[in-house]
C-alpha cells in the first residue's frame, strides 16, 4: 500500500484545503500566522508533502469558520 501522501485521497484533501483558503481570500502567510506556523509549513500542506493530524485539521477548519464535520462531508463527497 502506498504512503497516504501518494494516494488520490490526499490530493483531494489538499485541493479542498487550498480551495477553502482561496475562497476566503487569505494568503498562505495569513493561515500560517493564524496557526502559529510558517508560510512554508502551509505550502507543504497544500502541496501534499506534509500531513495533518485530526486536531490540526480541526484547527485549520476553524480558521475558515467551518466545522471538521462539514469539511469531512465535503471530502467524502469529493473522493
Amino acid at each position: 500500500m502506498p504512503k497516504s501522501i501518494h494516494q488520490h485521497e490526499n490530493e483531494v484533501l489538499t485541493k479542498l484545503l487550498k480551495e477553502m483558503r482561496l475562497a476566503s481570500g487569505m494568503l498562505q502567510a495569513d493561515v500560517a500566522q493564524a496557526l502559529g506556523r510558517s508560510q512554508s509549513h502551509i505550502s507543504d500542506i497544500e502541496n501534499g508533502t506534509r500531513r495533518l493530524d485530526l486536531i490540526q485539521l480541526r484547527e485549520y477548519c476553524a480558521i475558515f469558520d467551518t466545522t471538521l464535520t462539514a469539511f469531512v462531508r465535503r471530502f467524502e463527497k469529493s473522493v
